[in-house]
């Protein structure tokens, strides 16, 4: 048996599908292949936000799972909706890596340094929010692309790229992504997470899989799918898996999509999970910050830190500042 990986095809993407193929073949000890698809965040133009959330990235291959075009996809879990998808169960989460986000600036310039009124570029608003409200005098500037177009908008990081318009003095992008493509050297400033909490999920991916072929489930035990059965439960990090469940069971109570300007960082230490979300105004004027922990070190344990976290944030108004539909 040959597993199909089903995988966007930015750089980005198949760099990190190919980290878990490889990964799913050293423990399966089965053969495994890449299948690229074209999502509908892939062919539109615009902000995520007007085209509904980084959600737009996840239908295509989903809808390819279902219709049997794959046996698994990898996506990065930011980008997964909270709400259940019929038919698929998120099989594994693999450890994760950088939560942080990164600055990537000319001239080595780190935050602090960067002039009054220089432009910033992020297609994020949590990340625009949390940068207007560390330096209300950036001037952030909605963007759109793949990692080296991104760079390729600062002087100096577009490396091989041609044709780069140069007309920022920085962009705002995930570590982990920049480490998987061994782009670090870009880097002039990790956030840490008390000047920019990351998206619910950043850092994580998750594989995703027919429920019949999932780790537990009665028919996955037999033959075929058997064995990717049980490399996907090999590929699983449970700490990795508590923190994200709670990272999402916030954005899940507020009703927020994966777009909105909500930062959540939830870690395991010893016997408790930590978790502290922050909901934030478009603009920076206004946020709202909570954190809490739990010694209910189970998905359930994890969910109900999430919601009372979401609650908390509720409670101080989270909704007066952002659009969040839980607040309708």
């Amino acid at each position: 048996m040959t597993v199909r990986i089903g995988t966007r095809a930015s750089k980005l993407a198949l760099t990190q599908s190919q980290q878990a193929a490889d990964q799913l073949a050293a423990v399966g000890g089965f053969p495994v292949e890449l299948v690229r698809i074209k999502t509908e965040g892939d062919v539109r133009t615009g902000s995520l936000s007007q085209m509904g959330g980084t959600g737009v990235f996840v239908a295509a291959l989903r809808d390819a799972l279902l219709e049997n075009a794959c046996d698994v996809a990898v996506h990065s879990l930011k980008d997964l909706p909270t709400g259940a998808a019929p038919g698929l169960t998120i099989a594994a989460t693999p450890k994760r890596v950088d939560v942080r986000d990164a600055l990537c600036a000319r001239d080595g310039l780190k935050l602090a340094d960067l002039p009054a009124g220089a432009k910033v570029g992020t297609g994020s608003p949590r990340r625009a929010a949390q940068l207007r409200a560390a330096r209300p005098d950036l001037d952030v500037v909605d963007i759109r692309g793949n990692v080296d177009t991104r760079l390729g908008r600062v002087p100096g990081l577009a490396g091989n790229a041609e044709d780069s318009p140069g007309d920022l003095d920085a962009v705002v992008l995930a570590a982990a992504g920049l480490e998987r493509i061994s782009r670090l050297d870009v880097v002039t400033e990790f956030f840490e997470t008390d000047v920019m909490l990351p998206a619910p999920g950043q850092g994580s991916l998750a594989i995703e899989c027919r429920t019949a072929d999932a780790p537990g489930q009665a028919g996955s035990a037999e033959g075929s799918h058997g064995a990717l059965a049980q490399a996907l439960a090999a590929l699983n990090d449970e700490d990795t898996r508590l923190a994200v469940t709670a990272e999402r069971a916030v954005l899940a109570r507020l009703e927020a999509g994966c777009a909105a300007p909500v930062g959540a960082y939830a870690y395991r230490k010893g016997s408790m999970l930590y978790l502290e979300a922050v909901v934030c105004a478009v603009d920076g004027s206004k946020s709202v910050r909570e954190k809490k922990a739990t010694d209910g070190l189970t998905e359930v344990g994890a969910t109900l830190l999430g919601i009372e976290v979401a609650e908390l944030l509720l409670a101080e108004g989270a909704a007066d500042i952002t659009d969040l539909a839980a607040s309708r």
